[in-house]
């Protein structure tokens, strides 16, 4: 595994815990934490698309 490979996989860890995050604040009925870690674990992945489609035109 290439040391550039661990960067994506932390991000898409922190994307999926934060999604998971919101079902817990939707369980406690915290449902302005639910709205902030929704929002949050889509700017997450809009930044870790945006990282790899940079990736991508290095490449080409």
């Amino acid at each position: 595994m290439k040391n550039n490979q661990w960067n994506p996989g932390f991000l898409a860890f922190l994307v999926i815990l934060s999604f998971v995050a919101v079902g817990f604040a939707l369980g406690q009925e915290i449902f302005w934490l639910a709205a902030v870690l929704f929002i949050l674990g889509f700017v997450l992945m809009s930044f870790g698309l945006k990282r790899k489609r940079q990736q991508q035109q290095e490449q080409a």
